[in-house]
This record gives C-alpha cells, sequence and structure tokens, in this order.
C-alpha cells in the first residue's frame, strides 16, 4: 500500500447537491421546495407550533401537573418501617443506612401509619403528634 494510492471507501464522500442550477442537477427549477406557498419562498420560516393562524395545541390543551421541588429532598417514613430497623437510635445517616430512605433526602418526618412496639430513639427528625405518642407509649423518645 502506498499513500499516492489510498482513497476513501465507496458511498463515504456524498456529493453536495447544488440546488437552482438546472433540471440536470435534479434540483432546478423550484429546488426542491415544491409550489409555491410560505415555505418555499426565501424567509419562509414557520415558529415552532405554529397551526396557520388556528389556536395551537400547546395553548390549546389544559395544563396539569405540578412537581415540587422540595419533594425532591423530604421524605415520609412510617412507624412500621421504623419497626423493622435492628437499631435503638434513630436518625437520618441510619435511615440512609438502612435503605429506607434515598441519598438525596435532607428531612424526614415519621408518620403514625402503622404500629412501633420496641423503644426506639429518635434524633434530628421531625415527629407528628400521633408518631411521637406511639413510640412514647412503646418506651421510645424523640430527641430534637
Amino acid at each position: 500500500m502506498r499513500l499516492n494510492t489510498l482513497k476513501p471507501g465507496e458511498n463515504a464522500k456524498k456529493k453536495k447537491v447544488r440546488v437552482g442550477r438546472g433540471w440536470s442537477s435534479g434540483c432546478g427549477k423550484t429546488c426542491g421546495k415544491g409550489v409555491k406557498g410560505q415555505k418555499a419562498r426565501g424567509s419562509g420560516k414557520v415558529a415552532i407550533g405554529f397551526e396557520g393562524g388556528q389556536m395551537p395545541f400547546h395553548r390549546r390543551v389544559p395544563k396539569s401537573g405540578f412537581t415540587s421541588r422540595k419533594a425532591m429532598t423530604r421524605a415520609e417514613v412510617r412507624l412500621s418501617e421504623l419497626n423493622k430497623l435492628y437499631v435503638d437510635v434513630v436518625d437520618l445517616l441510619v435511615l440512609k443506612e438502612h435503605n429506607v430512605i434515598g441519598n438525596n433526602i435532607e428531612t424526614v418526618k415519621i408518620i403514625a401509619t402503622g404500629e412501633i412496639d420496641k423503644a426506639v430513639t429518635l434524633r434530628g427528625i421531625l415527629v407528628s403528634k400521633g408518631a411521637k405518642e406511639a413510640i412514647e407509649n412503646a418506651g421510645g423518645k424523640v430527641e430534637n
């Protein structure tokens, strides 16, 4: 093989289409734009979503839904989930280690769903009124 014999592979180089250079070029007269109309003109740009003056779809359809940015960093934990843990002192790190909450969670609140039958100490975690009573009745305590 010699450098002077090298050439690109088959179909590797596509020939540039020269529009408006006569019928023999394959793109003469209307230059592949069809006949007349806004998009056949030189500056015939149509805005995204434009429907010819009709009320566009994105304005016609009702809007719904909302994603709270706070919800991404907050979580609720049930009493029944606390009951499954084999630890006496529960804080944010313990809940993350036991995969009760995700790693991006910054604030946790314990809610009174399910039952708890063992003494657990909570540190730096928010607790609902009902959950606090249930934890204290089971012999645990809540520290802030």
